[in-house]
């Protein structure tokens, strides 16, 4: 019997969740179904029996992340929202998936194969703990997590997660923060860039500019072949090359 917690504040999403869930193989048990933070954590704190807990973000009282702020709990978590700006923070909350809403039932499938994997690898709630954190920090340490950037006061950093978009300008490439501050990258292309930065996360949207999904706020038709791209925090909309956008059609959805 696996053991389930919904946490999710909209009803029609919850039941979607249920039948989904009556759809796969594995006999399960949905043990409770929360829709918000002060109750999901009064409920952790509780019980320590949950296999998988499936948690929208944005709650009635809050954002989702702040139950396992405070709670620490031993299970995986599949995230479902309609949001993708927390992919990295899901990452860090021991999210195995990131389902974007609406999503089918074949890509629910995945993320429940994914748990089957991990808890068929484990056999305590310990083992599939340190298993899950293993996966998620090799993942972190296979690519490039801060930069550093050259000044006459000295050398400073900034971290990976906080740039809104990589841009080369005549062979010089910056990065631009999340407040709109340029930072020059030394000896740096954006083709080496493309190797060291998390494909989930960082795309190639023109010969020019290279993207972190988390920061993409909206989406609009620029042309024909052609999207604009809305960045938080970023006042200019980012264009898409006509060669590149099918990709990155895929690859937004991933």
């Amino acid at each position: 019997m696996i053991k389930i917690l919904i946490v999710e504040d909209e009803i029609p999403a919850r039941k979607k969740l249920r039948r989904f869930l009556d759809q796969v193989k594995e006999t399960v048990s949905v043990e409770a179904e929360i829709d918000t933070v002060h109750e999901a954590v009064s409920f952790l704190k509780k019980t320590n029996s949950i296999d998988l807990i499936l948690s929208d973000i944005e709650l009635l009282d809050g954002n989702a992340f702040d139950i396992y702020h405070e709670v620490k709990v031993s299970c995986p978590i599949i995230f479902t929202t309609a949001y993708d700006q927390f992919l990295m923070n899901a990452f860090e909350s021991n999210g195995i998936e990131y389902l974007l809403k609406p999503f089918s039932f074949e890509r629910f499938q995945k993320a429940w194969d994914k748990f089957l994997l991990l808890r068929n690898n484990n056999a305590t709630d310990h083992a599939l703990f340190l298993k899950l954190n293993q996966i998620i920090g090799n993942r972190l340490e296979k690519y490039k997590t801060r930069f550093s950037a050259n000044t006459s006061q000295g050398i400073y950093f900034f971290e990976t997660t906080d740039i809104l978009f990589f841009e080369a300008d005549e062979g010089v490439v910056f990065a631009i923060d999340k407040t709109g501050k340029k930072h020059l990258l030394n000896r740096s292309t954006l083709k080496e860039l493309e190797t060291q930065l998390d494909p989930l996360y960082f795309f190639r949207i023109n010969r020019s500019e290279l993207v972190n999904k988390k920061f993409i706020e909206r989406i609009e038709r620029y042309s024909k072949n052609s999207l604009a791209l809305k960045i938080a925090g970023y006042e200019k909309h980012l264009v898409t090359s006509q060669s590149n956008t099918p990709l990155f059609r895929e690859w937004i959805e991933k």
